[in-house]
């Protein structure tokens, strides 16, 4: 299994440490995963070994994740059977939000 990311130096920073970037830190963060591995079947989202797996990291913001994901996939370009993903964490952790924005 891969392990590698990308943060940004927004994200080494602790809240209220007096760093310089605080206006950076205004934006909330949300959090975005990228992985993939080889299907079983091109028709379906079913892993053929799951323990092989290839984590690409873990993203603070939609536009890094998407740029870890173009690159992971054209990596696999010649491998039809390799898919990458995106998920949106933040939707996990706060589903509360999603569900408030989805009733507005």
């Amino acid at each position: 299994m891969t392990t590698t990311g990308m943060t940004s130096p927004a994200t080494n920073t602790a809240p209220g440490s007096g760093s310089s970037d605080a206006g950076v830190r205004s934006a909330k963060q949300l959090l975005h995963l990228v992985f993939g591995g080889e299907l079983k079947a091109l028709d379906s989202v079913e892993f053929s070994d799951v323990a092989a797996l290839d984590i690409v990291g873990i993203y603070p913001n939609y536009a890094e994740a998407h740029a870890a994901w173009k690159a992971a996939a054209q990596r696999t370009v010649d491998n039809a059977m390799m898919r990458y993903f995106v998920v949106h964490m933040h939707r996990l952790l706060e589903p509360e939000e999603q569900n408030a924005k989805a009733s507005s």
